[in-house]
């Protein structure tokens, strides 16, 4: 069993990730806040944490992954205001619509998916808990944390206070007692459609304390492994742990890992500014092994452009471990002496680079020995394949559809009569099925596209 080491943004060290149960690690991750679908930068933490979550079953222990969904906050009032629908029914369409989104990324659900709108009794007491020790304090139904009341504040952030503004508007500033103090409860206000009865009066939680409260709620505290995006060191996973740490008295998590943006371009990729690429359109276009292919080929604590180029040379990988593996002999041993350096490069800070280098030296060597006339086996390469979410490349390519062979055979007939744009249309036709076609000496060959 490998000890998991990861780079704790809260120490600034890699660390060795101690399991407060024997050989039990909870993970929480930050999820989505769905007033829209998910974009390509979404979902690379849900990537992260769930491969994260394999490499650790893989050495042998019992790991539980929580990803939240933040179904009340200010964007959901807004984007279902500006559509005409009940926040709480946008809230329950775009949940649906991340579930699905996700879901065919094929890396399965988390453990638990807790629901800020689930957890309201939570919130109120962990609230509670803060206002009676004094680390909170109520102002015309809002409540918000005393930031002066806690000396570790900033530690995660390392951030001077005077820089560490709160970003909850104007309306906000003449009820705090100081700038960086931050909002726990709400006060309803007009055209808020969801909300809940409190002490304070009507109105619905903060999304820091959110999480807070869902995390403790599912994992108990201290927990492992808090993850999320880099964007959310400071303000959220900051006020997160002042609160928890304020009202509990121990800490929310014992290691904090942040994975960096998605860009494209030179931006981050953001909802706010429209520089996004939607996830479902994403694997429409490339498929998921190739998406996934090119997620795992950045580190997570690194930023990654997304482009077409990018994905498109994530796909000609995929296609180099397809093609391999079609010469295996199944019933012959396999290469086994890579498995154990590339299960050594997730255990060190969660390389996923170095790891896929390793898994196409066994691809490069398994041409070589091929080539030379030997029978070769898969051996071990499921294991490092299933750490990747690549598992699915282990399957046989079935037979295309009668109906793809006849296109791939009209396909032939334009090509022989000279016909290359017709030709061009059926191959963009099959490719829209999901069908690459390859010539070969044998004739066109139809492979089923990742």
């Amino acid at each position: 069993m490998r000890q998991l080491r990861i780079q704790d943004t809260l120490s600034g060290e890699v660390v060795p990730v101690e399991s407060s149960e024997p050989d039990r690690i909870g993970i929480y991750a930050c999820g989505p806040t769905v007033y829209g679908r998910i974009h390509v930068g979404n979902a690379r933490p849900y990537v992260v944490f769930s491969l994260l979550k394999r490499f650790l079953e893989h050495e042998g222990y019992h790991s539980s992954l929580v990803i939240n969904i933040t179904d009340v906050n200010d964007k959901i009032y807004d984007a279902a205001r500006e559509r005409g629908v009940p926040s709480a029914e946008l809230a329950r369409e775009m949940t649906t619509a991340y579930v699905e989104d996700t879901d065919r990324l094929g890396l399965g659900r988390p453990d638990d998916e807790p629901k800020a709108t689930g957890t309201i009794d939570a919130i109120i007491a962990l609230i509670e808990a803060l206002v009676e020790s004094d680390h909170a304090y109520e102002r015309d139904g809002d409540v918000y944390f005393r930031v002066a009341s806690f000396p570790g504040y900033g530690k995660l952030s390392n951030r001077p206070l005077e820089e560490m503004q709160q970003g909850e508007g104007d309306d906000a500033a003449e009820l705090k007692e100081s700038p960086q103090d931050f909002a726990l409860w709400k006060a309803r206000k007009d055209g808020e459609d969801t909300w809940w009865e409190s002490p304070w009066g009507e109105g619905r939680p903060g999304w820091h304390i959110e999480c807070s409260a869902m995390a403790e709620a599912v994992l108990g505290i201290p927990f492992e492994v808090h993850g999320g995006g880099s964007d959310l060191v400071f303000p959220h996973h900051e006020n997160e742990i002042a609160q928890t740490e304020a009202a509990r008295g121990k800490p929310l998590a014992r290691t904090w890992m942040h994975n960096g943006m998605v860009q494209m371009g030179d931006e981050k990729m953001a909802k706010s500014t429209g520089n996004i690429r939607l996830l479902h359109g994403a694997l429409e276009q490339f498929g998921r092994d190739a998406f996934l292919m090119w997620m795992v080929g950045a580190h997570y604590r690194k930023p990654v452009v997304y482009s077409e180029e990018a994905l498109k040379e994530a796909s000609r990988a995929v296609g180099r471990v397809r093609d391999v593996l079609r010469r295996v002999d199944l019933d012959a041993s396999g290469m086994d002496e890579y498995v154990e350096r590339f299960f050594d490069a997730l255990a060190d800070d969660f390389n996923t680079p170095q790891a896929r280098a390793v898994l196409f030296e066994w691809v490069a060597e398994a041409n070589r020995r091929i080539d030379g006339g030997e029978r070769l086996g898969p051996g071990r390469l499921g294991e490092m394949l299933h750490a990747l979410g690549l598992e699915g490349l282990l399957e046989r390519d079935a037979e295309a559809p009668e109906a793809l062979q006849r296109l791939a055979a009209e396909r032939d007939e334009a090509r022989a009569a000279r016909d290359f744009e017709r030709a061009d249309r059926i191959r963009d036709q099959l490719d829209g099925a999901g069908w690459e076609i390859r010539d070969t000496p044998e004739g066109a060959r139809l492979v089923r596209r990742s």
